[in-house]
């Protein structure tokens, strides 16, 4: 083997590495970890308002299907999905008669707390196709829409716990007793009332159709597991394979095409007692801006007695019965004339008065320290016996 191959065939050394690209980085992250920290938390904000923005609105609207609050209603939803019944959410009266029409004997749920429904529209949907529609709490001017012979009659009163069906209804019977409060009303079908012949929670038509709850506490998942509201409320929906679940909206509100004028807006009587009004207006203007005498100069400033201020302060407290405040003014005038009568200074501390009068009559004296510092009449008697209390003790102190 020659010098040469062995040259060749020898391992190469190894060259040391100097770790200047590792050295040039440390710096730059350290140099810029500020810009570094502001871009992975940018990031992480534009992530997370993406994610939040992709991600489903939860509903939070009360007695809704969908939404899974106390207030919501997704348990009852739930619960009639298990017992093979189709739940369709709708938010106007259009989308809900089209889903009746197309889904024909469905049952109607409406809940309309904030009045969007008219009485004529609950009469259009009383006369659909639906096989029952049931309203919980319908307000009194819309319940007519329903059934002109169902009327609201009151509320539950607070002293009033479990109530008993109290009828033969087939459905409230099976249910049970339920203890919820609302509304109450009277129909030819009257459940759950509060006294004997009275109206009840459970109103219904003389067919059937219209069925009104008084109270969403009998459906919303707060309450629902409570006595019978969860047996009355799928026996109330469950009836048909198909619930139409609607909550009005702004949509179904009832607005007029055209805009009133001002001619429109005003009473008929004003075309002919406007003039009128308007010319007494202008004869009252003139007779009570003119002026009724030169003007009389007074030199001042001027000279107030302060008796006279005493006496129409006083009637200000009393006229707006400000006892503690008239309180508080005899106190600090009190305590102000015995520490000038004791020379003790425009500093002195309340505290340091009434041991100044304890000093004068020799001994301790609590109540002249309760009658001086915490005494606090709250009526105009007890004020007036306080005050002559305490120019007692002021005339005690000062004439020894």
């Amino acid at each position: 083997m020659t010098l040469t191959e062995t040259s060749a065939n020898a391992p190469s050394p190894k060259v040391p590495t100097t770790g200047r690209s590792g050295t040039i980085q440390g710096k730059w992250l350290r140099k810029n970890a500020k810009w570094v920290a502001l871009a992975v938390l940018f990031a992480a904000l534009v992530t997370f308002l993406v994610v939040q923005r992709q991600a489903p609105t939860a509903d939070s609207r009360p007695l809704s299907a969908n939404n899974p609050g106390p207030e919501g209603a997704m348990a009852l939803a739930e619960l009639l999905g298990q017992h093979g019944v189709r739940v369709t959410s709708t938010d106007s009266l259009a989308t809900t008669l089209d889903a009746v029409e197309d889904n024909p004997e469905s049952t109607v749920l409406v809940y309309d707390p904030r009045g969007f429904l008219g009485r004529e529209q609950l009469t259009e949907l009383r006369d659909s196709d639906a096989a029952k529609v049931v309203a919980v709490s319908p307000r009194l001017g819309s319940v007519r829409g329903l059934d002109a012979q169902i009327q609201a009659s009151g509320v539950v009163p607070d002293s009033s716990g479990v109530l008993a069906p109290s009828c033969r209804q087939a459905d409230a019977t099976a249910a049970g007793n339920v203890a919820a409060k609302g509304t109450v009303y009277t129909g030819p079908v009257t459940c759950y009332t509060t006294k004997a012949g009275g109206p009840g929670l459970y109103a219904a038509s003389a067919t059937g159709k219209v069925v009104v709850l008084g109270s969403k506490d009998l459906l919303n998942n707060a309450h629902l597991a409570e006595e019978g509201h969860a047996a009355l409320s799928l026996r109330t929906l469950g009836t048909t394979g198909h619930v139409v679940w609607y909550l009005p909206g702004v949509a179904d509100l009832e607005a007029d095409a055209s805009t009133p004028t001002l001619n429109d807006l005003a009473p008929p009587w004003l075309a002919v007692g406007g003039p009128w009004l308007a010319l007494v207006a202008v004869l009252a203007i003139a007779w009570r801006g003119r002026r009724l005498g030169p003007l009389v100069h007074e030199p001042l400033p001027v000279v107030v007695k302060a008796a006279e201020t005493a006496e129409g302060r006083a009637r200000l407290y009393q006229d707006s019965r400000a006892v503690q405040r008239a309180a508080d003014n005899i106190r600090a005038g009190t305590l102000w004339r015995l520490a000038r009568h004791f020379n003790l200074g425009a500093e002195a501390t309340p505290e340091a008065v009434v041991e100044a009068l304890e000093r004068r009559f020799g001994r301790p004296v609590p109540e002249l320290r309760f009658t001086l510092l915490d005494a606090e009449p709250q009526t105009e008697g007890h004020l007036v016996q306080w005050a002559q209390h305490m120019e007692r003790i002021e005339r005690e102190a000062t004439a020894q």
